[in-house]
């Protein structure tokens, strides 16, 4: 059964507390989920059709489509009067990369070495937009910012991948970078609790664990829209955890139990949501 009367899908009773999004970012979930490990064309129907059972409107449907296909990530092609989409190498590369983020973010973190990476980033105040760039790309990649303009991770390894970010900001030049242990002042928690938001963090999960926990789908059909429900909430967990070693977690923390339910029914899900689409594609 379902764990909502009123709706028949997955968790949609707390889709608001989860952040239900556009009809652009379920269709991303739902590429990324079905379209990308095969090299078939789907048909527009195909993805209104499960779009349609995820409450989104034909029309939205065909915006997020049109939307997607304009910013490069899809092209069409038509056979008579249908038209069917097929990723392109810019959408493959997106969502091959959002995969292995969103797929491999449960592991657990290695033990820390107790080093930490610390950013210096100068940019003007004027320059919003590109501080907002700054800022999504850096908490993507794991780091937090105590104060303005200091940005830190106690994962010295991603010293590259900060680099590459701020190179591509045209930031290297108002840049510096520092790695070493923790000083003698202050306690690494307290730097915690200044970069980032470990509650907020741990309320989405508990939301996620309370939505999912009891999730029961009833036939194929149910089973598609409760995979693609699942995948989609756990999508934006890599934006919100910056994944902190164990020594720098609160106990008990909800993220752990989370990965694992995660992994637990993406993999229990997964074989009969890919034959449901199969069958609808008819691949």
């Amino acid at each position: 059964m379902s764990t909502t009367a009123d709706t028949g899908h997955p968790a949609l009773s707390r889709r608001r507390e989860l952040g239900a999004t556009s009809a652009r970012s379920l269709l991303l979930t739902v590429l990324g989920e079905f379209v990308l490990p095969r090299a078939d064309a789907v048909w527009t129907q195909t993805l209104i059709d499960v779009l349609g059972q995820l409450d989104i409107e034909a029309k939205s449907a065909r915006q997020a489509l049109a939307r997607t296909a304009a910013e490069g990530l899809l092209v069409s092609d038509r056979a008579g009067r249908r038209v069917r989409w097929s990723l392109t190498e810019q959408g493959r590369r997106l969502l091959s990369d959002g995969a292995a983020r969103i797929y491999g973010f449960g592991h657990p973190v290695p033990p820390w070495d107790g080093r930490w990476l610390v950013l210096l980033v100068s940019v003007p105040e004027a320059r919003r937009q590109l501080r907002h760039r700054l800022r999504t790309r850096l908490a993507w990649a794991g780091l937090g910012s105590p104060a303005p303009g200091v940005w830190l991770t106690p994962d010295p390894g991603k010293q590259e991948e900060a680099a590459e970010v701020i190179a591509d900001l045209g930031l290297t030049a108002a840049t510096s970078s520092f790695v070493g242990p923790f000083g003698e002042i202050g306690t690494p928690r307290q730097v915690v609790e200044q970069a980032w938001d470990l509650a907020e963090v741990e309320a989405a999960y508990e939301e996620f664990l309370a939505t999912f926990a009891d999730a029961a789908p009833d036939g194929p059909a149910e089973v598609l829209a409760h995979q693609i429900h699942l995948v989609h909430a756990w999508r934006r967990f890599p934006f919100l955890d910056p994944k902190l070693p164990g020594e720098l977690l609160p106990e008990e923390w909800a993220g752990a139990r989370a990965a694992a339910l995660f992994e637990r029914l993406h993999e229990k899900w997964g074989p009969v949501a890919q034959q449901e689409w199969i069958r609808l594609t008819g691949t």
